[in-house]
Formats: C-alpha cells, sequence, structure tokens
C-alpha cells in the first residue's frame, strides 16, 4: 500500500486563514510573467484544444511536464502561470491545457469534468509522439488533478512516469455539500457564474460554426443552477450521459480508486480546504503501492502561500517533485 505523510508546508501567522490562503493568489498576486508559444492541437470529434508551451526549445530526450488547471480555469491562472515560470527559470520544458472552452469558445458543446480522460489521453499521447525518447510528468490542480488521477485508473498507457495532484476533489459528492455551505458558497457562486457564462459565450459561437452543438446547448436547462448538484444534474449529465449528478459522482470521484494506481503519485492535499472536509481524505489502506498522500494542516484551496523568503511554497515543493526524477 501507499502512504500518508505530514507536509512540511508551515503558513505565516497572518496567513493561517484558508479564506486568505484561497484568495491570495487569484486576487493579491501579480501574474508571472513567462514567454510562452501556443498550438492548436485538433481533436477526432472535430473539437480543439489550446496547449501553451514554456521553457527551453524542445529536444530529443528532455523532460516535458503537463500542466493541467482546475474548474473554470485555463493556462493563464495564477497556479499554472506560477508552475510555468518556474520550470522555466529551471531549464524544464512545460505544457499547460486549456481544456475545451477554458481560454475561448469551443468547437463543440462538450466542456470538462472529473472523470474526462479522453482529452488529457490525447495530450499526453501528442507530447509522446512529439519525442518517444523523452520523459513525461503530469501536475493537476483541483478538478485537473481529479481528471489524472482518472486518467491514470482507467486509461494509463504507461506514458506518464510520474503524477502530481494538488487539492483534488476525491469525493465529488462530500465537496459539492460543502460547497453549499458557510462563506464557501462564495467560491460556488463564482465558479458558476463563470461556468454559465461561458456557455452563454459558446451558444453564439456554435451558431456560427456547428449548430448541431449548438442545439444540444439549447436543449439544456440552465436555469435555477445555484448548487454544484443542480449543475451536475442539469449540464454535465446529460452532456456526458449520466444518469443525473449522483450517478456523475460515483462514477469520477478519484479517492476510492487511488488502491488502483501503480504510477508514481504524489497527492498534496490539506485539512482546512473551503471547498472539501477531512472526510474526503482516503486512508493508508485505500492507496495503491505507488501513491503518497502527502497532507498539511492549512493552506486554503490551491493556496500555499508561505513567508516572504519561500512565498509561494507549492511552486517549490513541485519544483522538487520534478526533479526528484532526475529528468533533464
Amino acid at each position: 500500500m501507499g502512504e500518508i505523510i505530514h507536509s512540511s508546508f508551515r503558513p505565516p501567522l497572518l496567513l493561517r486563514n484558508p479564506h486568505l490562503q484561497t484568495l491570495w493568489g487569484p486576487l493579491g498576486r501579480k501574474l508571472p510573467e513567462v514567454e510562452r508559444q501556443q498550438e492548436r492541437l485538433q481533436l477526432p470529434d472535430g473539437d480543439y484544444l489550446l496547449l501553451d508551451w514554456a521553457g527551453p526549445a524542445a529536444r530529443p530526450g528532455q523532460l516535458t511536464v503537463i500542466l493541467l488547471h482546475g474548474l473554470s480555469g485555463c493556462s493563464d491562472s495564477h497556479y499554472i502561470r506560477g508552475f510555468q515560470k518556474t520550470f522555466a527559470d529551471a531549464g524544464i520544458r512545460s505544457v499547460a491545457i486549456n481544456s475545451r472552452g477554458a481560454k475561448q469558445p469551443n468547437d463543440t458543446a462538450l466542456c470538462y469534468h472529473a472523470g474526462e480522460t479522453d482529452d488529457v489521453d490525447a495530450v499526453i499521447e501528442h507530447v509522446f509522439q512529439q519525442d518517444p525518447s523523452g520523459h513525461r510528468l503530469a501536475i493537476g490542480v483541483s478538478l485537473g488533478g481529479s481528471r489524472l488521477l482518472n486518467w491514470l485508473v482507467h486509461r494509463n498507457s504507461g506514458r506518464l512516469s510520474g503524477v502530481a495532484t494538488v487539492c483534488s476533489p476525491l469525493r465529488l459528492d462530500i465537496c459539492a455539500n460543502r460547497l453549499d455551505k458557510g462563506m464557501s458558497r462564495i467560491y460556488r457562486k463564482h465558479l458558476i457564474t463563470e461556468l454559465l457564462a461561458s456557455f452563454d459565450r459558446k451558444k453564439p459561437h456554435l451558431d456560427k460554426v456547428n449548430p448541431p452543438e449548438a442545439k444540444r446547448l439549447y436543449r439544456l436547462n440552465m436555469s435555477g443552477i445555484r448548487s454544484f448538484w443542480r449543475y451536475d444534474d442539469q449540464i454535465i449529465a446529460p452532456l456526458y450521459g449520466f444518469r443525473g449528478a449522483s450517478h456523475y459522482y460515483a462514477e469520477c470521484s478519484a479517492g476510492p480508486r487511488l488502491l488502483q494506481i501503480r504510477t508514481p503519485t504524489l497527492v498534496l492535499q490539506n485539512l482546512d480546504d473551503p471547498f472539501m472536509t477531512p472526510a474526503t481524505l482516503p486512508r493508508k489502506a485505500e492507496l495503491g503501492p505507488a501513491v503518497t498522500v502527502e497532507v498539511s494542516q492549512h493552506g486554503g484551496h490551491v493556496g500555499f502561500v508561505g513567508g516572504a523568503a519561500n512565498r509561494y511554497w507549492l511552486e517549490q515543493r513541485l519544483l522538487a517533485f520534478v526533479q526528484g526524477y532526475g529528468f533533464r
């Protein structure tokens, strides 16, 4: 079986509040400048993904780190920009996936969800085909971490040497309930507003480029959505063939399936994440032999903001994870 370890992360006293940890990055941090090149990856169903590459120029046999954002995020999310800047400064090449509709309207009604692995697999295979002799690691944040864990369970092709996830909703039902309580409702409202706005932008786009797909969106009931139970029941379930939110949560919660993972995997979680509760954390007996769950007392949701000397602890922790493989 795997192991559960205590994190070395210690926030300064003034930043121990989980909401300060959560909001520091999106509201209080200037986005890091990082030079990137964008690629459009065509998908088998006629849709596409935008990939943002950073770091040194491609060369045979090198390491590539694949990055996957969370719900309503994109390659311009503060944490993705931070990772790519940190890796580029260390001479490490990375590619950030923009999920369908994340950066601009895509060409089908589909978006993404916690168990969506087709697009993840398409990018991993694309990176492999570019350089079969190279090495590949992947890092997923929040919902992006859930997608990577589900890929390891259901689609693992052996193309990845290791995976790290950050603040992933390992039990979707518990997380949906948590976001209906207390101050967490602020995050829920923001996320749902952003997600519904992205569908509003996509409808006129699809009217022009793919009318049959536009009709799929117009048939969805997008009214009265004020919780993730309703969002997943009225949008994700009909788009992806689930019987409802409960069926989606049961099929796509990665936590109960960690025992099946054999690829070295680091799962970074914390106890005060306002998007979940400690009940989402797995027990040691539920971990596959290659899975390490690292748990901190503090950190908020994708926060991990430290003191002045190590302000962005998460970036340094993931750099150490990547460098620990010894690939260059």
